[in-house]
């Protein structure tokens, strides 16, 4: 008789929780099964990711835990706000945080999607820069192939930004040393 009234209590309680919940209840983020499920509503989501780019903004150093929360706010909110003209800035600054953390695929990701899903953007140069950027350098993906497309990219379809004029420096100076960037600067300059 025990175990009944115990699985009847049970069963009231898991029916009586199911559907009562406030839509702020239902527009929090669960955890389930060990996935982060966001919220679906794209004014939680914004308030979400502006915190968490206060946070960083305001920080004197890079804080892993806060820059990888805001990696997930930003992201959350440009894959499920897509409509939303802040979408690809917000994707931008997600590359951005990755490639700070040193999360060089990730970076590539977030730039690809946001270059990709928001040809209209207004900072679209400045994502496909950063991607040949991240190509270019040999920390990071070092692939001189790849970053010679991205920048020819540039070139080709934002050709009065200051990333093109960057891009061509950037392409002429490719397979040269350190050292050998020095000297040419130093004579440059004489």
């Amino acid at each position: 008789m025990l175990y009944k009234i115990g699985f009847l209590i049970s069963g009231i309680v898991l029916f009586g929780s199911c559907g009562s919940n406030t839509p702020a209840e239902k527009q929090t983020i669960v955890k389930k099964d060990s996935v982060i499920v966001p919220s679906n509503d794209c004014q939680t989501l914004f308030k979400e990711a502006k915190a968490a780019d206060d946070v960083l903004l305001r920080a004197t150093t890079v804080n892993d835990n806060d820059a990888q929360k805001a990696i997930i706010a930003f992201y959350n909110f440009a894959n499920i706000c897509k409509e939303d003209t802040l979408a690809p800035v917000f994707l931008l600054k997600a590359g951005q945080v990755a490639q700070t953390l040193n999360k060089f695929s990730q970076a590539q990701a977030f730039f690809t999607k946001c270059i990709d899903e928001f040809p209209g953007f207004k900072n679209r140069g400045a994502a496909i820069f950063l991607l040949a950027q991240l190509y270019d350098d040999v920390t990071k993906l070092n692939n001189e192939e790849e970053a010679a497309k991205y920048y020819r990219q540039v070139i080709r379809e934002y050709p009065k930004s200051t990333f093109a004029e960057d891009a061509k420096a950037a392409i002429k100076n490719f397979g040269k040393t350190d050292e050998q960037l020095i000297q040419e600067f130093l004579k440059k300059n004489k």
